[in-house]
């Protein structure tokens, strides 16, 4: 691998079609999360939308690609999204706009990409995927992420909603005022809301990014 590894991350937004505000409805809160992102240097430039459904960034903080793709879920809802992640080397100056750099990173996140939306991966559905020139490494961390679609995929909007507040104020307490809920139900939501699983992938995957290419 070369000295500098990148990840590039694509997402595309599903069933995009239907939606009149959708340019308006990213732009909005892609900008909230690209300033909570660059401010804490988990990215080197902000997510653009480059095209009608489809938004871009670059990292070179590989271990926090997990967090990255939670966030990226959770801050997005109720759109849904699909996202490749491409690790590899960027020859040209990180600088916007995203839409105009090119290298392996770039070219990886669109194979995996494509690999999600013409179903390759997997015989089930899967919303995360992985390309690099690990090709074990690409094995585990795509089953890691299939295996956290399966269960991402019945999330409840009332349980989204409740993850959502409980990574901003996390504990239950804090939560269940936010909410207008009693404590029990915040937790029976995390826990249907299969958290604390999405939780260990995001410590889980990045462990494993960390051990490969840090």
């Amino acid at each position: 691998m070369p000295s500098a590894i990148y990840a590039v991350l694509i997402a595309d937004v599903m069933e995009s079609r239907g939606r009149a505000d959708l340019r308006s409805l990213l732009g909005k809160k892609l900008a909230l999360l690209s300033r909570r992102h660059l401010h804490r240097k988990l990215i080197q430039l902000p997510y653009s939308v480059t095209a009608g459904d489809e938004f871009q960034t670059v990292t070179r903080d590989l271990p926090s690609i997990p967090t990255l793709i939670r966030d990226l879920r959770v801050a997005l809802r109720p759109l849904s999204l699909r996202i490749g992640v491409g690790l590899g080397g960027i020859p040209s100056r990180i600088q916007a706009p995203v839409n105009r750099l090119g290298g392996e990173a770039f070219q990886s996140a669109r194979e995996a990409i494509e690999k999600l939306k013409n179903g390759s991966l997997f015989k089930f559905e899967v919303l995360t995927a992985f390309v690099s020139r690990d090709e074990e490494f690409d094995s585990t961390i795509n089953l890691l992420y299939g295996l956290h679609d399966t269960l991402m995929l019945k999330i409840t909007a009332r349980q989204w909603e409740t993850i959502e507040v409980f990574l901003e104020k996390p504990t239950l307490e804090q939560t269940a005022r936010r909410l207008k809920l009693d404590n029990s139900t915040v937790s029976r939501n995390l826990k249907r809301g299969y958290y604390w699983q999405l939780a260990e992938t995001v410590k889980g995957a990045g462990s494993l990014i960390r051990q490969t290419f840090c």
